[in-house]
């Protein structure tokens, strides 16, 4: 009875007729309802509204009981334990390649460190080889008005005897001839292994531009790759181009072989990291996915402390590229344990190697599949399993989705980096600042744990990148003089928006369907790494009233697409592009006029929801049947009276 009046209330072109018990026996009667004789064209139209209206609402429960239906790997995943050995050892198997990847992504800010440049005057050594470091200077070297040795100048070579030399002194300047020497300086870096001093500079913020054009080639080959062959094939990849660009850096004989290397282990990292992301969110479910991709980001900084220690203390930048090499030959046994995605080898038709995987994952947890579960999978039709990038621009919904989290990308990636190159103009040790901003950066991603379970992933990271762009706005438009305040609000951008990274991460994997996962994480990245290199361009030119304004530009932007994003906490994961579009409240949260009416569907089964499709159908198209449709419509009823009522 209760079912039967909420249809009423709901639907009130339905009549009795078409309750559950008749339903089932096929009486499909309709009668209109008597319309009084007053009733105007308006009524008529609002009446049809309200059919149109009801038939949408009910449309929408039948696709999503369809799609809560076919989700059959949670139920497989849940049989397999939560987080049980085999989870456990997945995810410890990305936090060391993470603790790598921060590692040689930003080994560059300690082996380009500037030391003091002077004139190689070793000539002078043929007259007096007895003389101390410091004659030789003081007597090659010219001064500057405040007493220092002039970098860049010395005194031209004479043939005189040392008696005349230390007599007369020397008095004509020319540029160095012999090279330099660095007496200042105890450590060995790219700067005085190649002589990038003395108009022979190098622009760091090439250096950082190359990291990240290697940032977004990567991102691009990288999730195309996965996508097609596999979440296993990628890694491995991944972790070739580690061990070849990684450890072969410290090998390099010149600063272009350098800058090609550094491309290509920033092409590697990038690739494990979607690729990693998308391996731990397709084999965990509920609350464990968002903790092992935030656990994994956390290792990110850790790996940056673990950086400026051995910095710190390894006098030889080789030597530097030689031990965090070295840590990459150890992750060679992934070969042999290494698990690939089932749910990828589902959309790929790979159905008995799905199970066995699957069935391999049961014995490591020492659980079993139940038979009636694993006989559910079957390979996807061709509609499913096809997808390509241009699916982006195609299919409606993804390309909202992908919009928005191009937007908010580039608006993270500008402010990010940012404030990371303002902190230059501070004159901060290096390696305080860096250690400070890593032990800051640990707790901000994992309180973004906490936040992303109690607030929910979409409306979190908007906050959080409110405040992070607001922080980098405050920075660029705040008097400089008051230091100790600009590097506080640095401090606090930085802590927002890394934050940020790991939930993005997250929030990216679940609202992308597996079939175009990595693909669409590679484009996130591709943005990120795009704003980023906008803003190392705004600031080396000193535009800063234009990346404020594009911050806050694009900041506004963001925050606006945000709104369109659905959020996915508690979600089940979308594998096609078929079921993307059949997820429920796919593209915004307009629905909250319509809360009481999708409570009052819930108790709707799904074939009373089908036989009423058919009734309102019918009511609705009143035209002649052809002879196909009608053959149609006796062949449904015939079926229905053969089955009898369930």
């Amino acid at each position: 009875m209760e079912k039967e009046r909420l249809l009423d209330t709901e639907f009130p072109f339905i009549l009795p007729s078409s309750s559950p018990n008749m339903a089932r026996e096929g009486n499909f009667k309709t009668e209109p309802h008597s319309q009084p004789p007053s009733s105007s064209s308006n009524q008529q139209e609002a009446g049809e509204h309200l059919r149109s209206w009801s038939l949408e609402k009910l449309l929408r429960k039948l696709k999503a009981t369809e799609t809560d239906l076919d989700d059959k790997f949670t139920s497989i995943l849940n049989s397999l334990g939560h987080f049980g050995t085999f989870q456990q050892k997945l995810v410890a198997l990305t936090l060391l390649p993470n603790l790598l990847s921060a590692f040689f992504m930003f080994a560059d800010i300690f082996v380009f460190t500037v030391p003091k440049p002077y004139c190689n005057t070793s000539w002078i050594l043929a007259v007096g080889p007895n003389l101390t470091e410091a004659e030789q200077l003081n007597l090659t070297l010219p001064r500057d008005t405040n007493g220092s040795f002039l970098t860049c100048l010395m005194y031209v070579p004479v043939t005189w005897d040392l008696d005349d030399i230390i007599q007369f002194g020397l008095n004509y300047t020319q540029s160095c001839s012999n090279g330099w020497i660095y007496p200042e300086s105890k450590r060995r870096s790219v700067i005085n292994e190649f002589d990038l001093v003395c108009g022979e500079e190098l622009n760091r913020e090439a250096v950082h531009t190359t990291i990240l054009a290697g940032l977004l080639i990567g991102s691009l080959t990288f999730g195309f790759i996965s996508d097609k062959l596999g979440r296993y094939t990628s890694i491995l990849l991944s972790i070739l181009g580690l061990m070849i660009f990684g450890f072969g850096t410290a090998f390099v004989g010149n600063l272009n072989q350098y800058l090609f290397f550094r491309f290509g282990v920033s092409q590697a990292l990038v690739g494990f990291s979607i690729n990693s992301v998308s391996l731990a969110s397709e084999w965990l479910v509920g609350e464990h996915r968002a903790h092992a991709i935030i656990l994994g980001q956390c290792f990110y900084p850790l790996g940056i402390m673990l950086l400026t220690a051995l910095a710190y203390s390894v006098p030889h930048w080789r030597l530097l590229f030689l031990l965090g090499g070295s840590l990459v030959f150890s992750l060679i046994f992934y070969i042999c344990i290494l698990p690939e995605s089932p749910r990828w080898l589902m959309m790929k038709g790979q159905v008995e190697e799905a199970k066995r995987v699957l069935c391999f994952a049961a014995r490591e947890n020492k659980k079993n599949i139940p038979l009636s579960l694993l006989g559910k999978l079957h390979a996807p039709g061709k509609k499913a399993t096809k997808a390509s990038v241009l699916d982006f621009y195609n299919n409606r919904q993804l390309r909202k989705v992908i919009l928005a989290i191009g937007c908010v990308g580039f608006t993270a990636g500008h402010s990010y980096f940012t404030l990371s190159l303002k902190m230059r103009d501070f004159d901060m040790n290096l390696y305080i600042s860096q250690m400070v901003s890593a032990m800051m950066e640990l707790p901000a991603r994992l309180g973004s744990i906490f936040l992303f379970e109690q607030f929910g992933r979409k409306w979190t990271l908007a906050v959080i990148l409110l405040q992070g762009t607001f922080m980098n706005f405050l920075v660029l438009n705040f008097p400089s003089d008051l230091k100790s305040v600009v590097v506080l609000m640095v401090f606090v951008g930085r802590f927002s928006l890394s934050a940020w990274i790991a939930g993005f991460f997250t929030y990216t994997a679940e609202l992308l369907p597996t079939v175009l996962r990595t693909t669409g994480l590679g484009l996130g990245i591709l943005a990120w790494a795009s704003g980023a290199i906008l803003s190392i361009t705004l600031i080396n030119q000193s535009l800063t009233p234009l990346s404020s304004s594009l911050c806050l530009i694009s900041t506004i932007c963001s925050l606006s697409l945000c709104y369109m994003l659905p959020e996915t906490y508690g979600q089940p994961l979308v594998d096609s592009l078929e079921h993307y579009c059949l997820h429920p409240r796919t593209m915004s949260d307009d629905l909250d006029d319509d809360l009481t009416a999708d409570h009052a569907l819930c108790d709707v089964t799904t074939e009373v929801a089908k036989n009423t499709i058919l009734n309102v159908t019918m009511n609705l198209n009143p035209r002649p049947l052809n002879n196909t449709s009608l053959k149609a419509e006796e062949k449904f009823k015939g079926r229905r009276v053969t089955e009898g009522p369930r």
